[in-house]
């Protein structure tokens, strides 16, 4: 009898204990999945806007049917996208402090980058990663030098431009930005798919010998863990390591993928015209002919890359955990806020944290100053 009751007393002293962990459990978990969904329903949808990772074909004329010229119709959407777009930004720009003069990168009006044509009324920032060769040949080809030297120039072309245009100073670059006649512009990139671009260009394919070969020589000493075996180059997920860290130590981003609004300041100047990527014939046939300069210089996108966009995107940043899809999300932010971009078609693919603590982590990051750079936790 005695041992049935002390053995009913042990039954019961278990199922406390096993309430007690299902219970804790529960309190550690529900807020991660519920701080999850909601911030992801942030993440995902700006604006209510969703992004298509398709990769529009570089320009052919013959293609270019559905261009502004063509179709009065088409003109006046493309006319209307692009006021939103400047209405957003300049919004965005308000909101977030970006339009206040400052001594930070973010604050400080950067006149390095723009390329100003006088001749021929253009300013633009040089993204690289955004149509930025495409854009450099126009410029070059605006400034005097022929196709064929070009083709045969072993020079880089932002060595040719800088030939011809110089760096302007900030009055100059204000001063010009005043002219009415003046068409201003910069092209803008999902900040994940530029920046992936750039690692495929610069880290994955770095040219023997050069600055970004010994970069990526240097990652794989300091990320690749000791007897594991991988290719020559860093792999995604340890650039990205090495990303985040570098971003945690206040160093200062490589220019081929640091954030636009500290690389052209869109905030500080009177950019007229904001073309992305997603829409580059359509945008880039506008700028060309509110220019005037549709007999000169035509709308292209060289170097577009081989292969499906969405194809490159699911298979590197499946190697991710959507921790550090969101870590990437914080270095990146003013750019998603500026242009309006999302990280639909990005959380979905990344791995699941193991450790929910660092999924936590990454989501509820704070900055510590709202109009600085986005503090990393």
């Amino acid at each position: 009898m005695r041992l049935r009751k002390i053995k009913r007393t042990q039954s019961k002293g278990w199922k406390v204990i096993r309430r007690c962990v299902i219970f804790f459990t529960a309190i550690c978990l529900v807020p991660v999945f519920m701080v999850f969904m909601v911030a992801t329903e942030h993440y995902v949808r700006p604006g209510g806007q969703r992004i298509s990772f398709n990769m529009h074909k570089p320009y052919r004329a013959e293609d270019h049917l559905g261009s502004p010229r063509s179709h009065p119709n088409n003109a006046s959407m493309v006319v209307k996208r692009l006021q939103q777009r400047r209405h957003h930004l300049n919004k965005a720009c308000h909101t977030l402090g970006l339009d206040k003069a400052g001594n930070d990168t973010l604050h400080k009006p950067n006149p390095w980058e723009y390329l100003v044509d006088a001749k021929h009324h253009l300013v633009w920032c040089n993204v690289f990663k955004a149509a930025s060769t495409s854009w450099m040949y126009n410029f070059n080809i605006l400034a005097g030098y022929s196709p064929n030297f070009l083709r045969k120039s072993r020079t880089p072309p932002l060595h040719l431009a800088r030939q011809k245009y110089g760096r302007p100073s900030l009055e100059a670059l204000l001063k010009a930005l005043e002219d009415n006649k003046v068409v201003s512009f910069l092209v803008v990139r999902h900040p994940l798919e530029r920046l992936l671009s750039a690692y495929r260009d610069k880290i994955q394919n770095a040219v023997s010998g050069s600055h970004h070969f010994k970069l990526g020589k240097d990652i794989i000493r300091n990320y690749r863990k000791r007897g594991k075996t991988g290719p020559k180059h860093p792999t995604y997920p340890e650039f990205i390591s090495w990303l985040v860290d570098s971003a945690k130590g206040g160093k200062a981003l490589d220019m081929h993928w640091t954030p636009i609004v500290e690389f052209c300041t869109p905030c500080m100047f009177n950019i007229k015209i904001i073309a992305h990527t997603e829409t580059l014939e359509e945008d880039q046939d506008y700028i060309i002919r509110t220019a005037g300069l549709h007999n000169v210089i035509k709308p292209q996108w060289q170097n577009a890359g081989k292969g499906s966009t969405s194809a490159h995107i699911s298979s590197h940043y499946s190697q991710l955990t959507r921790s550090q899809i969101l870590q990437l999300y914080h270095i990146f932010r003013f750019d998603f806020e500026l242009f309006n971009y999302s990280l639909a078609g990005y959380l979905e693919v990344g791995q699941p944290d193991q450790d929910p603590s660092a999924l936590l982590a990454a989501i509820t990051m704070k900055d510590n100053k709202p109009n600085s750079v986005p503090h990393i936790y």
